[in-house]
């Protein structure tokens, strides 16, 4: 069956799976749904449909009305591109001034030597010789100006490369946040595809993590976040990224392993982590166990990355429905039966 066929089939599935009328609005709903094109909406849709809450068209209005969250974030890397853009255009263009200004200034000096050697013979050559000794000393501070705007570029570009890492950082974990990631996927997935490797995804999530906020405060919340996260990024190398994807959830991009390989060492972290017994440093409660469920997925064993991560979300969900503290694997038939 044609992609494009398939597509079809999938949103009439959809709007008949939650009753909803045919019309342009659910049609394009459907479809930003369905293939990721929507992050916002994906993320909306799976929360909900995880609260076992209903998919209505009442429900998409109100909850499209509200704000995105997201926007000064999206803004914000809209203007850093188009800083990019003006930095590196200013800098081509100051250090092609200051080359030109440069061999502009060599060839004066070699005329002004030359006219000073004759200056004797005629006054009036001795003016233009002064003149453009002048000329020369002009052209030598246009040079000096022009270093100095390229130093200033330079001390730009390194003040946006910093800008640029804590737009993608998430500041209470230390991690990689939900756009550097974004950002990961799409290079680690061509890179995988161009040299024939695996590619695993999984979605982690803190178990009981409302328990403890409620309990012990946000602030031990904070720590159990920084806990796990410190558990996941021991596995993060140049071939395992590990991201806080929002919340009290981690994600984990695994190239270069097989899918047994992957959950082997996502489960190994998960036993490590449930051993810790966490104590509320204020209080001196203990926390008891802090532990930790995932959803694993090959990527190219679905559609497309989108694919994966709804189908880890779904393992995820199984895992905690299981019993949590566990990891489980994704299988494309359970998604299928699952979409």
């Amino acid at each position: 069956m044609p992609a494009s066929l398939a597509l079809v089939v999938e949103i009439g599935r959809f709007l008949a799976l939650h009753r909803l009328e045919v019309s342009s609005f659910t049609l394009a709903i459907a479809h930003d749904y369905l293939t990721g094109e929507d992050a916002r909406l994906l993320r909306l849709i799976d929360s909900r449909l995880q609260a076992c809450g209903g998919i209505d068209r009442q429900w998409l209005e109100m909850a499209l009305s509200d704000p995105d969250p997201d926007s000064d974030r999206k803004a914000m890397s809209a203007l850093m591109v188009k800083m990019q853009s003006n930095i590196e255009e200013f800098g081509r263009t100051t250090a092609d001034a200051r080359s030109a200004a440069s061999a502009y200034g060599s060839a004066l000096a070699e005329h002004v030597d030359s006219m000073q050697r004759r200056a004797d013979s005629a006054d009036m050559v001795a003016e233009i010789a002064r003149l453009a000794a002048a000329m020369l000393d002009r052209s030598r501070e246009l040079e000096r100006a022009m270093t100095r705007s390229e130093l200033q570029t330079r001390g730009l570009q390194r003040r946006l490369d910093d800008a640029r890492r804590n737009a993608e950082k998430d500041h209470l974990t230390g991690l990689p946040n939900r756009r550097a990631f974004e950002t990961r996927l799409a290079q680690e997935v061509g890179e995988a595809r161009e040299s024939h490797e695996p590619l695993c995804v999984a979605i982690c999530d803190i178990d009981h993590f409302k328990a403890v906020n409620d309990t012990h405060g946000h602030e031990a919340g904070d720590r159990v976040l920084k806990s796990v996260a410190q558990a996941l990024a021991r596995i993060s190398n140049d071939r395992c990224h590990v991201a806080r994807h929002g919340g009290e959830e981690f994600v984990v991009l695994l190239r270069g392993q097989s899918l047994g390989e992957c959950w082997e060492l996502l489960d190994e972290v998960r036993a490590q982590q449930a051993e810790r017994k966490l104590v509320n440093r204020a209080t001196d409660v203990p926390f008891g166990r802090v532990t930790f469920s995932a959803g694993l997925a090959d990527i190219f064993a679905f559609a497309d990355p989108r694919a994966a991560l709804r189908a880890a979300d779904q393992a995820l969900y199984r895992a905690k429905s299981g019993g949590r503290n566990r990891v489980i694997i994704a299988r494309p038939e359970t998604a299928e039966l699952a979409a």
